[in-house]
């Protein structure tokens, strides 16, 4: 009789408010979340592999493509403030229907060649209306379907950018000697329109399995939203913040310039492009790993370590050359720098209410645009005023030292918060 009481008795609060959300399709919307991030990010690489052959068009000036690029991840992460908030309001898989829409409108616009529409196509239609509709979205979207397994989660989603620029560049490099960047830009923003609005419109869900009241209900026991290591709730968003964006310029530059590196050094631009294939297949395979981590031992210490790997592969590559060298490098700083964005978002659902989701997670994909737009094209200016990339690896060094040493106050914040707390739990049993 007591084991039949026991069996249909009711899970205690503390096994309510701790019960997982995670199902299989969770999964399912992890999967076609990366899908749709992967068709989605094809659109900015076409100028990082045209990036000499523009070039060549606008006075052999790299700045003005390499801007292009820069003004593609600006605009994604400026928009990203309204769409993110938008897609909650009227549903994610308009949003992402619309920015699929609107970045192909920015393919068009800028192949027509101009500087203004190059900009223009890339900055507004491409970024603010385009990627940013489909990238914040999908990442506070994917959030919402789990809660053991976050990190893992949002480091699988998020490695779409990445699988992106692992297969694109591939394909645009045969493609481009063909038909041309212009034609490119054409024949892949048909390309993208084509399958990125039906797979939204037929696989994503307004609905969340999450409480609609905005807490974090179903987190993990030892995670707490509410500890901000001692300081201001936005003192520590700010910090984020600000290590967010200094964790971007260097972030930018191998990316956003490695086929021309490598142009410069005598290898050809497919080595180029097969470099940057491996960079970033190296950050696709090892993202899962650093989600792993993230979810067992918290946000802070993954982010310190991954900002020092990239740091070592960032000044490895300014003293690098040979064929062989560069693959090994490359290879090492997609190992590196791969946690870190994903592992800022998982650090906002760490330590701040869910319900604030929709405007600080922006915020930081905001603030790491701005890095990623910065990086790009100060490389680019710093080539055309020295005529060679170690003055720009060089700078990226010196961004990453003043992030990992924010990093590093964190961690020791968070370390010496935490032995507090454990000297206080011990008085009060004793």
């Amino acid at each position: 009789m007591r084991d039949m009481i026991g069996r249909n008795r009711r899970p205690s609060l503390e096994q309510q408010i701790f019960m997982s959300i995670e199902t299989r399709q969770s999964w399912s919307i992890a999967i076609i979340a990366l899908s749709l991030l992967f068709l989605s990010y094809g659109s900015i690489y076409i100028s990082v592999v045209a990036l000499t052959e523009m070039a060549r068009e606008f006075d052999n000036k790299r700045a003005i493509p390499a801007l292009a690029y820069s003004l593609a991840w600006f605009g994604g992460a400026v928009g990203g403030l309204a769409m993110g908030p938008l897609a909650e309001r009227i549903g994610i898989k308009w949003t992402v229907s619309f920015g699929a829409t609107m970045a192909a409108s920015g393919l068009a616009l800028s192949s027509q060649g101009a500087v203004w529409q190059l900009y223009l196509g890339h900055g507004l239609l491409i970024g603010a209306l385009g990627n940013a509709g489909i990238n914040a979205p999908l990442l506070i979207y994917a959030t919402r379907w789990f809660d053991k397994n976050r990190g893992v989660a949002l480091a699988l989603v998020s490695s779409g950018q990445y699988l992106g620029g692992a297969v694109w560049p591939l394909v645009f490099e045969r493609v481009i000697p063909e038909i041309g960047w212009r034609q490119t830009m054409l024949y892949y923003g048909v390309f993208e329109v084509a399958l990125i609005i039906p797979l939204a419109l037929i696989f994503l869900r307004n609905k969340v399995p999450e409480n609609s009241s905005g807490s974090n209900v179903g987190a993990a026991p030892h995670k707490s939203p509410t500890v901000h290591l001692g300081l201001k709730p936005n003192s520590l968003f700010a910090l984020l913040a600000m290590a967010n964006f200094l964790c971007c310029v260097p972030m930018a530059m191998p990316t956003a310039h490695l086929i021309a590196y490598c142009g410069d050094v005598g290898l050809s631009s497919q080595t180029g492009a097969l470099m940057l294939s491996v960079l970033l297949g190296c950050a696709i395979v090892s993202r899962q790993f650093w989600g792993w981590l993230a979810d067992r031992t918290g946000s802070l210490i993954t982010l310190l370590i991954c900002s020092l790997g990239q740091a070592v592969a960032i000044a490895a590559f300014s003293i690098t050359q040979d064929e062989a060298g560069l693959y090994f490098v490359a290879a090492a700083f997609g190992l590196g720098f791969s946690g870190l964005i994903p592992t800022y978002i998982f650090a906002i659902r760490e330590f701040f209410p869910s319900g604030e989701a929709s405007w600080r997670v922006p915020v930081q994909l905001l603030l790491g645009g701005m890095g990623m737009a910065f990086g790009g094209w100060f490389a680019g200016y710093l080539f055309d005023q020295f005529a060679f990339y170690a003055m720009a690896f060089s700078s990226g060094l010196a961004f990453n030292v003043l992030n990992s040493a924010i990093l590093i106050f964190l961690v020791f914040r968070q370390a010496r918060r935490g032995a507090r707390n454990e000297v206080e739990a011990e008085k009060a049993f004793a």
